[in-house]
């Protein structure tokens, strides 16, 4: 963990957490030490931020290329742990990072959804295969995460629940049964359905 973002997360998270009304459930089951995928439901631009500042963890995500080409934006995203790819293509070199990052024992954040999917909860939408496919070919685990907040969409002021799931090791996700990309989907799947899971436990208390 860089000292620029530890000061990030010093100076400004108690102050994003109560603009966000942001309470972390369950803290103790984040686990320290192993690289993993940090996977979560996607509401909002600054669920980013939430994971980054609720996590003890680095969380390294994929931004963007847009943002790499303006020198202000580009030194800042780098050093909050974010690296470019091309959504609009194909982009292998991402995919090589994210896998290279995981393997030299970093976090990575991943949002199944693949994008924003506010006011819908989040069984109701179509998940990517890419989780699955970052877990199987760097081999490490998955920490299912939720974002949970009214009307399914964060909001300034509006009270935010950050539940942390259980640990997934790699060997419970293998499904050795199937391959390729059926196999990514499996693993993906049940990535996510341990997601809503969460989701649902908070929505009953």
């Amino acid at each position: 963990m860089n000292k620029f973002y530890t000061n990030i997360k010093r100076f400004f998270g108690g102050l994003f957490k109560r603009l966000y009304r942001v309470r972390i459930v369950n803290p103790e089951k984040e686990p320290l030490g192993l690289p993993y995928l940090v996977c979560c439901n996607h509401t909002a631009l600054m669920d980013v931020t939430v994971i980054s500042l609720a996590m003890k963890s680095q969380v390294h995500y994929m931004a963007k290329k847009e943002v790499f080409k303006v020198p202000i934006l580009r030194s800042f995203a780098k050093a909050m742990g974010a690296f470019p790819v091309d959504r609009k293509h194909g982009d292998v070199g991402a995919v090589k990072k994210t896998i290279e990052l995981l393997k030299s024992g970093e976090c990575v954040g991943v949002f199944p959804q693949g994008t924003r999917k506010p006011y819908v909860h989040p069984r109701d939408t179509e998940i990517k295969n890419g989780i699955g496919m970052f877990a199987d070919r760097a081999g490490v685990g998955i920490l299912p995460v939720c974002i949970r907040t009214k009307k399914h969409k964060l909001k300034l002021f509006r009270k935010t629940e950050f539940v942390i799931g259980e640990y997934i090791p790699p060997e419970d996700i293998k499904f050795e049964e199937y391959t390729g990309k059926e196999k990514y989907q499996k693993i993906s799947d049940y990535a996510f359905s341990k997601i809503c899971e969460l989701y649902d436990e908070v929505a009953e208390q």
